[in-house]
């Protein structure tokens, strides 16, 4: 289902008509909403980069939103993982900056001075070398408003349907018993994509067996 297919949907079930902008906004909460309740492949993203010797801090991509892993590689490609911590245990296990070495640590530290929008990692130790990292982490894809298509509208066009309807009932003022089966009908959809992203997705008939249900 691509964007014009979607809103000739929606506004096709609510009998209502939408502008571009209020449209645009239903459709941009409702992608939000089901990337926060699910953890799917399609919203990982990784991106290698180089420490700075000396420099205890590492810039987080533009579009960071969480850390799946963050891994130190060596001259030779092996990977070592860091281990998260906190701001406070970071500057208490290494209160001198200038003690250099492999970084075993990592903790958000907040936004970068120079622009707020962004936030920053904070290693421990301070890095010794110019050493090769890789940064596996949660974000937003592209909008299915500027995309056109999407995982998400290819793969499971209802749940997003849903999510929608849910916020042209809200923006139309609905009843409370009308959005409530809206949202009703979302939660059941979504079932279908958290059994897929928190479940399927997560183990093999190899390791875990085929999918049984019990016979009475």
């Amino acid at each position: 289902m691509d964007y014009a297919s979607l809103r000739v949907a929606v506004e096709d079930a609510v009998e209502n008509t939408f502008t571009d902008s209020d449209f645009a906004t239903m459709t941009k909460l409702a992608e939000q909403r089901i990337y926060n309740s699910v953890q799917l492949p399609a919203l990982r993203k990784n991106e290698t980069g180089t420490l700075t010797q000396g420099n205890s801090y590492l810039s987080a991509p533009p579009d960071f939103l969480s850390v799946f892993s963050l891994a130190v590689i060596s001259n030779t490609g092996n990977y070592s993982y860091l281990l998260d911590k906190d701001v406070n245990f970071i500057r208490e296990s290494f209160p001198n900056p200038n003690v250099q070495g492999v970084p075993k640590y990592y903790a958000i530290f907040g936004p970068r001075s120079n622009d707020p929008r962004e936030l920053t990692f904070i290693l421990g130790p301070t890095p010794n070398a110019a050493l090769a990292v890789e940064l596996h982490y949660f974000y937003y894809p592209e909008s299915l408003v500027t995309a056109n298509t999407t995982w998400l509208s290819d793969n499971f066009d209802s749940v997003l349907f849903n999510a929608v309807m849910v916020e042209a009932a809200r923006w139309m003022k609905q009843e409370q018993d009308i959005v409530a089966m809206m949202d009703k009908e979302y939660q059941q959809s979504f079932a279908l994509l958290k059994n897929l992203g928190d479940g399927k997705n997560r183990q093999d008939t190899y390791r875990s067996g085929q999918l049984r249900l019990s016979v009475k």
